[in-house]
Order: structure tokens, then sequence, then C-alpha cells
């Protein structure tokens, strides 16, 4: 959601003495000085993660609450224009949005609405999202992400016979403002919404649609062996006919039907004709 992250970074400091800046003074080296803006720093200080003290915006943004799915992209990743290639037409006020995300001082920002400071707040947590689609597909980037996928910072599959596999994040399209994220299980390919409503409501284009399986294709030994077991539903110990209407609009045993059904028919056929032809 993009609602959240306006009021979480209107909170950040940076952007609290930017604002001042533009609405009292010219100078913003004297807007440092104004003691209300520091008291509100303080009271805002224990919502802001220890990370955020050397003043990085990648560190500030990744740590929020409901952004664990995110690893921190190297700023000299960022800084190199051929990794940006094509973003410029998604994001709107693209220049000020990267600016902030790489904490460039803005020298014009002092021309800027408040609505227009919220858009390129917003603007930077969406290029900062595709971005990071691209770089979770680079070898730097999946070194990143193992180190979540190994502490299971994704969420664990919740398919009984999985038995707590570890999933991967994933989107269903690579343009933004189509689906949310999900998680993939690599063990029984099953995808599912995340636990946290807040990571449910990130933009699945934040991940792409590639990483999960690049990643398993690069790295085969993170393969895990699919589930031997499979669940059999029963009525009182007994296995449920596949002729059965409950089976009727089950969309993985749909096929089997389809089989079973072709199979009775041709044994009534050659029945009618007297016995057993070739297939």
């Amino acid at each position: 959601g993009g609602g959240g992250g306006h009021s979480s970074t209107m909170d950040h400091p940076r952007n609290g003495d930017a604002l001042l800046a533009g609405e009292d003074m010219d100078d913003p080296e004297e807007a440092s000085d104004a003691s209300p803006s520091e008291e509100e720093e303080e009271e805002d200080s224990s919502e802001i993660s220890a990370s955020d003290e050397d003043g990085s915006w990648i560190a500030w943004f990744c740590g929020l609450r409901g952004n664990e799915f995110f690893c921190e992209v190297d700023e000299d990743y960022i800084q190199d224009d051929f990794n940006l290639t094509g973003l410029n037409g998604l994001v709107p006020y693209y220049d000020y949005a990267l600016d902030m995300v790489l904490d460039v001082e803005m020298p014009m920002e002092d021309s800027l609405t408040e609505e227009q400071q919220e858009i390129v707040e917003s603007a930077a947590e969406m290029l900062y999202g595709l971005i990071h689609a691209r770089y979770i597909v680079t070898n730097r980037g999946m070194h990143a992400m193992y180190e979540k996928y190994r502490s299971a910072s994704f969420g664990r599959c919740p398919h009984v016979f999985c038995q707590g596999q570890p999933v991967l994040p994933v989107g269903l399209s690579d343009l933004p403002r189509n689906y949310t994220v999900n998680v993939f299980c690599p063990r029984c390919h099953g995808l599912f919404f995340p636990k946290s409503t807040r990571q449910a409501n990130i933009d699945g284009a934040y991940f792409g649609t590639t990483f999960p399986h690049l990643y398993l294709m690069t790295h085969p030994e993170m393969i895990p062996v699919r589930p031997s077991q499979q669940y059999v539903p029963r009525v009182y110990g007994f296995k449920i006919n596949q002729m059965s209407l409950y089976f009727r609009n089950h969309e993985d045993d749909a096929p089997m039907m389809n089989q079973n059904d072709s199979r009775a028919s041709r044994r009534t056929s050659r029945s009618r004709q007297g016995g057993g032809g070739r297939r």
C-alpha cells in the first residue's frame, strides 16, 4: 500500500526538515536549527530503525514493518543508469524519486507543494520496488535473498506434507499495480498469500515473475524433493469413488475423471460389440 508508506515516509527526519525548509526558510542550514522539529524527531525516533541513523533511505525503507521481504539494493547498482532503463516512463517525478532513494539533496524541493512531496515519496517507494525486482535476479541480489530464504523470512508453506518448507516471494505480473505479492513453495509448487496482511499488500511487481524460478535453476541443490505423500479424502475410512459428484468440479481430479469416463465408455462399446478388439 502506498497510503501506509506515505505516512511512514513523512515521519522520516530528513523529509521533516525539507518540508520545514520549504515552508519557512530558503536556507536549509537555518531550518536544521528549529527546535520544534528536533522535538518531533526525538518522538519519532522510536519508530525508526537503528540502521537509519546513518541517513540511508534504503535501510530505513527495508526496516519498516511489512517490508521484510525486501533486501537492501546496493547503491552502486542503482547509480548505474543501465540498470534503470525504462523505469523513468513508469514512475512519476522520476528524478526526484531517484534522488530521494539515493539520499541526494533536492535543489528545487522548496518549489514542491505538500501534495507533490507526497507523490514523490510514493514514487520513491515504487521506483525502489521496481529496481529491487531487477536486482534480486543478479548474483548479488540472489545472495541477499538467500539469507532471508534460509531464515524463512518469507514464511513457510502451509501445505501439511511440505513440512514447513520455506517459500520464496513472486509476482503474477512484472508491471506495477496489477497484483499483490504471493509466495511460491519450491516443494509442492503451490502459490499462496503471505501470512502477514502488511506483506500481502506489497505490489507483486517489486519481486517479479522470474525470481523464485531463476533462483532455483541457478542453485539446483536448493530444490527440495516433492512431497511423497498425497492426501486422500475418505468417508468412514473408505476412499471416495472418482466417479462421485464429489470430484465433478475438483480441478486437480477433473482430468482423471475425464480419463475414467473415456475408459468406461470404451469398455461399454467393446462389450456391446462382443469383445476386446485392439485399442
